[in-house]
């Protein structure tokens, strides 16, 4: 029986549909092999093998620095021998330039179905990679891939798959790219990683919504998951972990993009460009692993001509901004329904702390009021439905960090108690 999966949402169909009813993409179902199981009652039974975990040899010591401090934070300390990495960002972001900064000192093996081996180069000699131990190709069969690695293996680190979907296995009857192709040449993939100990890194697209493409059983299957982003428009990057079997998923690594590639980023006021006071501009602190940062927080309030008031929102989450605007609305006395409301978080970064719905409230009350926030303030606290200010993750640290990069004023909770209290700060 054949099975149609959309390739956008992963929504499921046992008949093709020229539009997808879950996510309203049009023509992103691909038939996708049934997985028969084979049987087995002929299979004799295998003992079970027990090993003491006090005998099992720790990973610790064996991961592999890049060069790259910050990338080597979000790994959790570098890479582990027979990791596999799925890296993914928007396309031009700088995925590629990325992996060759942090594997310019390693013996690599890239395989790559995007760009030529000119294009390669010429990124390689500006990033002063050693093209000696680099090795490229552009054959795509992911069983000659494997097994030239395989052969390679005294010689070569690491391997470099650039993208997954533009390799394919020759057992599977599929377009490389589908659902079927995908599953079956990361399977392959991890299976070769944890029989040989290769770390291998690969390349993934995105959706325009920002997801990983294909079906989620390829985040399952991999030991990592690295999501690159930023706006096109602006320098910075940030490298985050939506998925780490080897360490924490809260650390950042931030870069910046520059004429020699990407340059990393240690100040924590990377992302203001002045902390002049304006209407509408507040900063927040946030704690981003362990490390606190501070953002511009930027939200504008103009009257609506529309019946139903318009809400743009950039930089944090949406419902989030419609809970705050419910809470200030109930608690402020604000006339939020004549009003358009936009919110942005300047530097093209996504805010996922809680950290900020104080800065964002004070940010609209400062739009509405037409009066500028008191200068070199910064804001810390979360926001509950009841108007009150929560203490939030590492919030002393954020404030000790903050005191240090000379903020006259710190409005966080051990300050004020209800957003009421704004008024009086």
């Amino acid at each position: 029986m054949a099975f149609y999966i959309c390739t956008n949402c992963n929504f499921g169909s046992a008949s093709f549909l020229g539009k997808c009813p879950d996510c309203g993409e049009f023509n992103t179902l691909v038939k996708a092999d049934d997985d028969v199981e084979k049987p087995r009652h002929k299979e004799e039974v295998k003992k079970l093998k027990l090993t003491s975990l006090s005998k099992v040899q720790t990973t610790r010591k064996e991961r592999r620095k890049t060069g790259i401090a910050e990338f080597d934070r979000v790994l959790g300390g570098g890479i582990i021998p027979g990791a596999v990495i799925l890296l993914t960002g928007e396309p031009g972001i700088g995925k590629s330039t990325l992996l060759l900064q942090a594997l310019k000192d390693m013996k690599v093996i890239y395989v790559s179905g995007e760009e030529s081996a000119e294009q390669i180069r010429d990124r390689a000699e500006r990033l002063s990679v050693n093209m000696e131990h680099f090795y490229f190709s552009d054959d795509l069969q992911i069983e000659g891939v494997i097994k030239g690695a395989e052969e390679e293996k005294d010689l070569i680190e690491l391997l470099v798959i650039d993208s997954i979907q533009t390799v394919y296995s020759k057992e599977v009857e599929a377009t490389a790219g589908s659902v079927t192709q995908l599953r079956e040449t990361t399977n392959k993939l991890v299976t070769f990683a944890k029989r040989t100990k290769m770390p291998i890194i690969i390349i993934g697209h995105v959706t325009k919504d920002g997801e990983i493409a294909g079906p989620k059983t390829l985040e399952h299957l991999v030991d990592t998951v690295l999501l690159f982003e930023g706006e096109k428009v602006s320098n910075h990057r940030v490298l985050r972990a939506n998925k780490n079997r080897f360490g924490s998923t809260d650390e950042i690594g931030i870069f910046e993009m520059n004429e020699s590639g990407l340059a990393e980023v240690s100040n924590p006021l990377a992302f203001l460009d002045d902390l002049n006071s304006q209407e509408g501009k507040s900063i927040v602190g946030v704690s981003e692993g362990k490390r606190p940062l501070f953002f511009e927080i930027q939200t504008l309030a103009v009257t609506t001509m529309l019946s139903v008031p318009r809400r743009v929102v950039k930089g944090v989450d949406y419902n989030k901004v419609q809970l705050l605007l419910a809470v200030a609305r109930k608690y402020l006395g604000l006339k939020l329904d004549t009003y358009d409301v936009y919110v942005n978080v300047v530097g093209g970064i996504d805010i996922k702390s809680t950290a900020a719905d104080l800065g964002i409230i004070a940010s609209l009350v400062s739009s509405i009021s037409g009066k500028p926030l008191p200068p070199k303030t910064v804001y810390i606290g979360e926001v509950g439905l009841l108007g009150e200010i929560r203490p939030v993750y590492f919030q002393d640290r954020i404030i000790d960090e903050a005191k240090r990069m000379k903020f006259t004023s710190v409005i966080s909770s051990k300050v004020i108690k209800n957003i009421r209290d704004l008024k009086r700060s």
